[in-house]
């Protein structure tokens, strides 16, 4: 019980304790696919593309593994975006062979366990089957799962409603992709800090705004001395 003239416990201030490691993070990009892509109406496609190559360029960036599958490439779901392995050329794709849930497949959980890496970090079309199912099934397998919703794209906004609910009952996190990218860039003292910033201007282009507005600024004033 708490004494009132007793001295309070110094408590940590946390530090990012609580926040995803990008040490221990993999990136699990599920689905996105031409076909797909033209259901989606939670979010639009330009908006959800846009995400999915934010975080294949952050992957990249901080040196991230990504793993890509795509369900039936060569029928009506079409092929995966080509833009996640221009933008990170070291994920690493794993075919399936029809399973729905890519948990379902050997192959696809062998290589996410030859990666060596607890914390998921998964985006996918649909939100309520290719992200939700093999989400559920990883943590059910012990792993620490983030489901980035506006990487995620689903046929309605209900869809993405229950998706929600259900993640959060099956403790899968929900985040976005500018909290994703603020969450693993941590701090501007990086060497990468100048190309991250970048990418906050991609997924929220009134900061590119600012951005501009403020060089603009500096420049001016330099050119006034």
């Amino acid at each position: 019980m708490y004494n009132s003239k007793s001295k309070p416990s110094v408590l940590p201030t946390g530090g990012g304790a609580a926040l995803i490691d990008p040490s221990d993070a993999l990136i699990l990009l599920l689905d996105h696919q031409s076909g797909l892509f033209q259901t989606v109406k939670d979010i639009s496609v330009c908006d959800l593309r846009r995400n999915v190559e934010v975080i294949s360029r952050l992957a990249t960036l901080l040196s991230i593994p990504v793993i890509t599958t795509a369900s039936e490439p060569a029928g009506t779901n079409g092929p995966l975006m080509p833009e996640i392995h221009e933008l990170a050329p070291h994920a690493i794709y794993v075919p399936r062979k029809g399973e729905v849930n890519a948990w379902d497949n050997d192959d696809f959980v062998a290589t996410v366990r030859a990666a060596g890496r607890n914390t998921l970090i998964m985006a996918g079309v649909w939100t309520s089957v290719c992200v939700m199912f093999p989400a559920l099934d990883a943590r059910a397998a012990g792993y620490d799962v983030y489901a980035v919703l506006d990487a995620s794209g689903d046929p309605s906004e209900m869809a993405s409603r229950i998706s929600l609910a259900r993640f959060v009952q099956g403790g899968v996190k929900p985040t976005s992709t500018n909290a994703l990218l603020s969450e693993l860039h941590r701090t501007w003292a990086r060497p990468e800090a100048a190309e991250l910033g970048k990418l906050y201007g991609l997924v929220a282009p009134n900061y590119a705004a600012v951005a501009e507005s403020y060089a603009r600024a500096q420049q001016a004033a330099r050119d006034a001395i």
